[in-house]
């Protein structure tokens, strides 16, 4: 299956990015985003659409990860 996913950030409007990927991203998961590679954590996963044939269609909200 091939994850056609959309990433957006809350609080960065232009933070984000569309991303295939092999696996289904879970809530609690970090990536990087953007060309400054932010570290944001993963808050909510929906299903844009039922899956099609090797596609799904997934919307990602993430938050920024605050740096301690």
């Amino acid at each position: 299956m091939i994850y056609k996913v959309s990433y957006a950030v809350v609080g960065k409007p232009h933070l984000g990015m569309m991303i295939d990927q092999d696996t289904a991203p879970q809530v609690g998961e970090q990536i990087l985003l953007g060309a400054d590679d932010e570290v944001c954590e993963i808050v909510e996963v929906q299903d844009l659409m039922p899956p099609m044939g090797d596609f799904a269609y997934l919307h990602v909200t993430c938050k920024p990860v605050e740096e301690t």
